[in-house]
């Protein structure tokens, strides 16, 4: 497995260090811990041991204008540990599907798991079992394969529909994005930057990258909604796939347009910094979402690499 890693990364093992002597310390209370009681305590944990773990929560609601959800999504994640270091493992995918008369459910719900299920086959291999051979395509070919499996099944089992597609595979410290529509990822940092990691692919984003809508006419623009690409629709799809660093010290953040669409990057920074752990995080954003209306299903998922 660390050859594996190896040819991934381009770097070797680093070599197993003494374990540092720390003093006990007696965490015994006489009433339940608050959540801040705990999450000091659990990042306490994480700071003691010199071992590299990606976690994550998600949060989802129909809103409050919408009968039934058509987001789907998928989170995984694992840490393999021993030898000389540890590996971090994630997969999460958000996917907001389009097509009335519960076809979007359909689109959306095919392409986080027709994704998942081919970048897991992949990988399987490598997590749970001594692996026999390298893996042969990189990790970009790896995902564009997986969208394009998605794809021309939505095209054949629910025509007319669609769905927008935000996929994260976190290995060791880098994240490769495989991107349609307009779900995003963003890198949230404690200093306070909210950064898009990925581009719209929408109308009202390509009408303001020509110049013939300012900022705040495009926040106001009546066909926001309008998709230029999406999942299952068209015959040759084009999906942005790349390679980032995992944003160090700060966290990812998938979310499809229910959640960005009505609640600002400023607040979005507010409510993750505030939170005493990642599922509160992804409570407060889902309900900060439906404060503002519920226009839309939101869906968000929020990773951390800590350690």
């Amino acid at each position: 497995m660390a050859d594996f890693f190896q040819k991934l990364f381009g770097t070797k093992p680093k070599a197993k260090e003494q374990p540092v002597q720390q003093k006990p310390v007696d965490l015994a209370v006489t009433a339940p811990l608050s959540d801040q009681q705990i999450n000091s305590i659990l990042m306490n944990q994480y700071l003691k041991y010199e071992m590299k773990q990606l976690i994550a929560s998600v949060g989802q609601s129909v809103g409050k204008q919408r009968e039934h959800n058509e987001d789907s999504l998928l989170a995984l994640t694992s840490t393999i540990s021993g030898g000389a270091e540890s590996v971090p493992f994630g997969l999460y995918i958000v996917a907001d599907g389009m097509g009335g008369h519960q076809f979007g459910e359909v689109a959306s719900n095919a392409a986080v798991r027709i994704m998942g299920g081919n970048i897991m086959r992949k990988f399987h291999s490598y997590l749970y079992n001594l692996p026999t051979q390298v893996l042969q395509e990189s990790l970009q070919e790896v995902m564009e394969s997986s969208v394009m499996e998605a794809h021309q099944y939505v095209q054949r089992e629910a025509p007319g529909s669609g769905t927008t597609v935000t996929a994260a595979l976190v290995l060791g410290q880098q994240v490769t994005i495989a991107h349609v529509g307009d779900s995003r990822a963003y890198s949230i940092f404690t200093d306070g930057r909210v950064e898009p990691i990925t581009r719209d692919h929408s109308l009202v984003r390509r009408l303001e990258e020509l110049g013939h809508l300012s900022k705040d006419e495009a926040a106001n623009f009546p066909h926001r909604n309008v998709l230029i690409r999406a999942l299952g629709q068209g015959e040759a799809l084009e999906a942005d796939i790349f390679t980032i660093p995992f944003p160090q010290g700060g966290y990812l953040l998938l979310c499809s347009d229910g959640l960005w669409g009505v609640v600002s990057d400023k607040d979005l920074y507010r409510f993750i910094n505030e939170a005493p752990s990642l599922h509160r995080a992804c409570q407060s954003l889902v309900d900060a979402a439906n404060a503002a209306g519920g226009p839309d299903n939101i869906t968000v998922v929020l990773a951390q690499m800590i350690g």
